[in-house]
């Protein structure tokens, strides 16, 4: 494959979405001996040869939907197509989406993400993609035609494999999180994906779907050209050896729990020689109180084992607290009271539904930057007590990361949350009005732009009387450089200030810092400015300036 087109197709690939990314790291796995009967009939499907499948595993937030997705993908990785073979493995591609990634929360990078793993691991089929790259370059971009995409990049290379792989067994893909893809184009993802399983021309080949089951995603693979091709866990099952209903979140799942934090407990004590491994009670009743969800289990791990508190007096914390917990609000409930052990639960709820709103994660240098000197004050202080939540990497040029989408559900709504004088913040309106604090800040006086502009109101200037004169008025307007207080005025009125205006921001903690700011001097120097030194509100505050 021509170097440059290969350049071009790797830069383009999005590398985060692969099972086994760093980007992902801690990866959820499926622990030894653990979701044994489910990981057993996913595999037994993925050996099938009469006909290419998706096997669509869903189920509720925090089941471990990933962990057996990883899992599987691990095992295909492990096994060669052929015995000869030292290249070509049975995993072929996969994308794990995930809504904390740009990138890995659309269908436009899929199927160029799909098409490098595909030749990475098929190196005959770099040929065709070579060609099709030269003849389309534009194939590559995000905003392309998915289906061109599709045609281009997945099955013209797998129509070329077709005879090579006859007397094999089928190759994988793995595709995780589907919910987490933008709903306007998952359903055009899953027909085309859907016509290539169906096509007699190509490979037998099987795709594992993992997914909550939101209503979109239901209608786009239980159409009626779908059935055929869709295998659904949980299902009731008649194969041989597979009693019952096999899920996520059966009555199995409970031990899986169990075995789970026993290990988890035997780790710790081998870093810790002191703690005291739980009773088979305690584990029970911790187990019981997950509810079937794993992501509540390993938040409870993660809660005892934060590296800075006594891993034995938050034992005993989350023994207290789990046994108030209800089934069925595990998740949310346990979220909660892990917020009341922090110093100030209102500010780290705030600084949690921040760090989720996130569209690409920050390191907290940059997060407190964003925020500004009031909001952004104590954010490091912060999020260090939400270890359970997020990833905090060592190295603070690394982004935080939470660990769960439902961390995100969580604190998206107010209503999930319910800590006393809960004090709800809009992320994202909040985010806006910061990423234009910073933008106001950091323009320059005197710049190339406003040269260009300064020489368009010169022309202005000279307009004639009869040129139109919403023209005019548009380019006077366009070339007045920002005049702060107006500017900020027009921010608190995006943040909802409307009401108690100037005044009532003065006595935040931003306004406190904008105070001291030069802005904010030349503000007070104004008639407006001396006015309100003279109020009850400037005597009242205790961060005045002299």
């Amino acid at each position: 494959m021509a170097e440059g087109t290969w350049e071009k197709l790797s830069q383009v690939a999005v590398l985060g979405a692969k099972y086994d990314s760093p980007e992902r790291q801690p990866h959820p796995k499926c622990l030894e001996g653990t979701r044994v009967d489910i990981l057993k009939l996913i595999c037994g499907l993925l050996d099938k040869r009469d006909k290419s499948q998706i096997i669509w595993l869903h189920g509720t937030a925090g089941v471990g939907k990933s962990a057996v997705a990883f899992t599987v993908a691990k095992r295909m990785k492990g096994l060669m197509m052929t015995e000869t073979t030292k290249i070509e493995t049975r995993l072929a591609g996969t994308f794990f989406f995930s809504r904390k990634h740009t990138k890995r929360s659309t269908t436009g990078h899929f199927f160029a993400t799909f098409a490098y793993q595909l030749a990475s691991n098929f190196p005959s089929v770099k040929n065709d993609m070579n060609k099709a790259i030269r003849e389309t370059p534009v194939i590559l971009d995000s905003s392309e035609s998915l289906r061109d995409q599709m045609m281009a990049l997945f099955r013209r290379p797998l129509w070329h494999l077709q005879f090579r792989l006859r007397e094999c067994p089928p190759p994988v893909f793995a595709v995780d999180a589907l919910d987490e893809c933008q709903p306007a184009t998952v359903a055009d993802l899953i027909s085309l994906l859907g016509e290539a399983l169906r096509d007699p021309e190509l490979p037998v080949f099987h795709i594992l779907f993992t997914s909550r089951l939101e209503e979109h995603i239901r209608k786009s693979i239980q159409k009626e050209e779908m059935h055929p091709l869709v295998y659904e866990i949980p299902v009731n099952t008649s194969e041989e050896g597979v009693a019952g209903i096999i899920s996520l979140d059966g009555e199995d799942v409970d031990n899986d729990i169990c075995t789970f934090l026993q290990h988890s407990f035997m780790e710790l004590r081998n870093r810790h020689p002191d703690f005291l491994q739980p009773t088979a009670d305690k584990l029970a009743r911790l187990a019981n109180r997950a509810g079937r969800r794993f992501i509540v289990a390993s938040t409870m791990i993660k809660f005892v084992n934060d590296g800075y508190n006594d891993p034995q007096d938050r034992l005993e914390l989350m023994l207290e607290l789990t046994n108030e917990l209800l089934p069925g609000t595990e998740v949310y409930e346990l979220y909660n009271r892990i917020l009341s052990t922090c110093s100030n639960p209102n500010r780290a709820y705030q600084h949690l539904s921040i760090v989720a709103a996130l569209a690409d994660p920050l390191p907290i240098s940059q997060i407190s930057k964003l925020l500004g000197p009031g909001q952004g004050s104590d954010v490091e202080a912060t999020l260090k007590q939400l270890r359970s939540f997020m990833d905090i990497p060592a190295d603070s040029s690394h982004p935080v990361n939470i660990y769960h989408s439902s961390i995100r559900d969580y604190s998206s709504d107010s209503s999930n949350c319910s800590l006393p004088e809960l004090q709800p913040i809009l992320p994202h309106s909040l985010l806006a009005y910061s990423s234009f604090r910073l933008m106001i800040q950091d323009i320059p006086a005197r710049t190339a732009l406003m040269d260009a502009l300064l020489k368009l109101k010169s022309q202005n200037q000279a307009m004639q009387p009869h040129d139109p004169r919403n023209l005019q008025q548009s380019l006077a307007f366009i070339v007045e450089p920002p005049e702060p207080l107006q500017v900020l005025m027009g921010l608190l009125w995006h943040r909802g200030a409307r009401r108690s205006g100037l005044r009532s921001w003065l006595r935040t903690f931003d306004g406190h810092a904008w105070l001291q700011t030069q802005c904010g001097e030349h503000y007070l120097q104004t008639q407006k400015g001396e006015d309100w030194l003279q109020t009850r509100d400037w005597l009242q505050t205790h961060t005045g300036i002299t």
